[in-house]
């Protein structure tokens, strides 16, 4: 190896190291706006949360003075992260840009909108359907052993975050199937083999994260086997269409 070639690598590796640098500073320039934003849409966050329960009533009462300060940090950063979170992917895709084709950066670009997209739907889906079946289950259980239901602001707003959070990552299953797909990890005859072993996996997902009875066990599995249909359809044919095009241009 020449001089020439030896001294290239490490600027190469200075010219990655700048770029990365730079857009970690714009994600972090950028939370911190969306930040500020959350500090402004915490209350209002707070005030739809207690409102938007449909039949349930439930009132919140606080256990330490510092209760109110900690679910008003948890909120603001909550939409700082989910605000941040669409520029992040976009900063990553673009770090990565370089080293793709034309073809290639098109279409991962559009894994960005699609996976912001389908983490919303996820925490959408949770919050309508998923949560108010959990939230009367556990009043009802609280109920049967004569427990007296006083709620702390600070439990509860993080049991609706532990509980809506894996759900808006479960909704990525489709765009998880078909990224797994395009680095060659997965192929049809996986997918098919791994079906029924899904289908359990995701039965025990779902009845962790809904009350036990059969109706609200179903209302939450039913669709994360469907995310998973969709995920193994897209890829199937994602996979197909990749090797056709290999055929025809051999």
């Amino acid at each position: 190896m020449s001089g020439g070639e030896g001294s290239a690598a490490p600027v190469e590796w200075l010219k990655h190291l700048a770029e990365l640098r730079k857009r970690l500073i714009f994600v972090g320039l950028w939370f911190l706006a969306s930040l500020a934003a959350g500090f402004w849409a915490s209350p209002r966050l707070l005030g739809f949360l207690k409102r938007h329960t449909g039949d349930i009533r439930i009132d919140w009462s606080v256990f330490s003075l510092s209760d109110g300060l900690i679910v008003y940090m948890k909120c603001a950063v909550l939409i700082g992260g989910v605000l941040t979170l669409p520029f992040a992917l976009y900063h990553v895709w673009a770090f990565a840009r370089p080293g793709l084709t034309e073809k290639e950066a098109r279409t991962t670009l559009l894994f960005v909108p699609a996976s912001f997209l389908l983490f919303l739907c996820g925490i959408a889906f949770g919050y309508t359907v998923g949560l108010p079946m959990m939230i009367r289950f556990m009043m009802r259980l609280n109920e049967s052993i004569g427990a007296e239901e006083v709620y702390g602001i600070r439990h509860y707003v993080t049991f609706i975050l532990s509980f809506l959070f894996p759900m808006g990552i479960a909704f990525e299953m489709p765009l998880a199937l078909l990224f797994l797909t395009r680095l060659g990890l997965l192929s049809p005859a996986s997918v098919k083999r791994a079906r029924k072993y899904a289908y359990v996996g995701l039965a025990v997902v779902g009845s962790c994260i809904s009350p036990p009875d059969f109706v609200s066990h179903l209302a939450v599995t039913l669709p994360l086997i469907l995310l998973f249909e969709l995920g193994a359809f897209v890829s199937t044919r994602y996979y197909r269409r990749r090797e056709r095009l290999s055929a025809q241009t051999a």
